[in-house]
């Protein structure tokens, strides 16, 4: 059985305003992942994803980039109960996966 896990990444630099949050839902959606991507007020994009621990990877490294028109500087990766999924994800203007 494939364990299930969580994680949250918090994204900083260019990354609203260039198609950031649809594009992480896009890569979540193709690596059979489930969550969401929220603009921040203080500029960054918050992710949680969830599922196969190799997919939730292959995410966190492909926000180290992002799309075309981002330029990450940094990002904070914190690790999230599975169970609490369902609360998580009740975020207003987010785009889900």
């Amino acid at each position: 059985m494939i364990d299930r896990v969580c994680k949250r990444y918090c994204v900083a630099g260019r990354v609203q305003g260039v198609f950031f949050r649809a594009s992480t839902a896009e890569e979540g959606r193709r690596l059979g992942l489930q969550g969401w991507a929220l603009n921040l007020p203080d500029g960054r994009v918050e992710v949680l994803a969830c599922g196969a621990e190799e997919n939730v990877n292959a995410l966190g490294k492909w926000l180290t980039s992002g799309p075309s028109l981002a330029k990450v500087t940094h990002i904070e990766t914190f690790s999230e109960d599975p169970g609490e999924f369902g609360d998580l994800v009740r975020q207003p203007g987010a785009v889900f996966f």
